[in-house]
């Protein structure tokens, strides 16, 4: 198995942290100002009309803008309950998905169960797929709910330890493990939020010679992020940019949808609209916000650590490994090859001829280092 070490001293992993945006980023390898699906809700500026996570889903405008995720390849793909499987790209949808249901329990261990065997058993074993999507929603509606030190948030990284160890067993069962890579990666981290005196509240109808009737704004805002549309014409945790002043590192200045005024907090500082123990959306900076990165397969290789890299360039890693042309992206081969045996590991080169299918599947938000998520060879 390939291990992905976290450390402070790299270059940001994604942002804004939140599971639209990144899980995306994964799909295309694009930087969030290129692929456009900037924000886990949908909006529109002109009708002031706003989407939650769910029914985002089904917009397809918001998802196909130009950049195609990989499974509008050519490939006989799949996708389980993963961000995106809804839509439609450049009038293609992906082969076989499954859109997850409105009111859906994620915490569901007998569900998830039910899922992989859907995925190995029938999707790779029966149907013979090259690659399959699969997005797991916890351990972060766990850690949203009870924080992410709490003993609830620690049992549920058990489950899917259990989970894991599920997919290993199927993969043998089905006669998959020589031919079958598999990817399991995270959206984002998450911290906890600060409360009562922890924090330094600004309440706007509380600051003198303010009112509500000098301002018109559209705030579309989630967790501790948000971008304001102001009408035309300082906290010391609240950071407040123009679109084109945002460092340049966090990739989010150049698209139409970015409105002009995008706001962010420190970690432990939220907009008061959820109120969520445990929250990500953070700059990619805060270790609490980087997810983590296992692989394992045919063509990895064992018992091997290696760096951090950004998550653009799993996106080539898996065009790489399923033999396929990368759209145009932000990541390179090279900062993932070493991870791949001798035989796969030279880009446009396969010396078997032969390409092993793929799984990918997505945690919402990571597993801290210091839980081990166990995978025997």
């Amino acid at each position: 198995m390939v291990y992905y070490r976290r450390t402070f001293n790299i270059y940001p992993y994604v942002l804004l942290t939140l599971l639209i945006s990144v899980s995306f980023f994964c799909l295309s390898g694009r930087y969030v100002e290129n692929h456009g699906v900037i924000h886990n809700m949908w909006f529109n500026t002109t009708t002031q009309e706003k989407k939650g996570y769910y029914m985002t889903q089904f917009v397809d405008s918001y998802w196909d803008n130009g950049s195609l995720p990989i499974w509008i390849t050519g490939l006989k793909a799949g996708s389980l309950h993963f961000p995106g499987t809804a839509a439609t790209y450049k009038g293609e949808t992906v082969r076989l998905r499954e859109v997850e249901p409105r009111l859906y329990d994620y915490s569901n261990e007998t569900e998830w169960r039910l899922n992989i065997d859907k995925v190995i058993g029938e999707w790779f074993h029966q149907q013979d797929l090259d690659f399959v999507s699969l997005y797991f929603g916890e351990p972060d509606g766990t850690g949203h709910r009870y924080g992410p030190d709490s003993p609830e948030r620690r049992e549920m990284v058990q489950q899917v330890d259990r989970t894991v160890g599920y997919i290993r067993d199927k993969i043998q069962d089905h006669c998959l493990t020589d031919r079958l890579n598999v990817i399991i990666t995270a959206d984002h981290g998450m911290t906890t939020v600060l409360r009562g005196a922890q924090v330094e509240e600004m309440i706007l109808y509380k600051i003198p010679g303010f009112n509500f009737s000098d301002i018109q704004f559209h705030l579309v805002d989630y967790g501790p992020v948000g971008m304001l549309l102001p009408k035309d014409g300082i906290h010391p945790h609240l950071h407040v940019y123009k679109k084109e002043e945002m460092p340049v590192w966090l990739h989010y200045i150049r698209h139409a949808q970015l409105l002009p005024i995008i706001l962010f907090a420190d970690p432990g500082y939220f907009f008061p609209v959820q109120f969520n123990k445990g929250e990500h959306g953070f700059d990619n900076q805060v270790m609490d916000m980087k997810p983590f990165f296992r692989a394992v397969g045919p063509d990895f290789q064992k018992d091997l650590v290696v760096g951090p890299f950004e998550t653009v360039n799993v996106y080539p890693l898996m065009c790489h490994l399923l033999g396929i042309n990368p759209e145009i992206n932000d990541g390179h081969l090279d900062n993932t090859k070493q991870m791949l045996l001798p035989k796969k590991n030279t880009e446009g080169n396969n010396s078997t001829g032969k390409f092993c299918s793929l799984v990918m599947l997505l945690l919402h938000y990571y597993v801290p280092a210091h839980v081990v998520i166990t995978w025997l060879d």
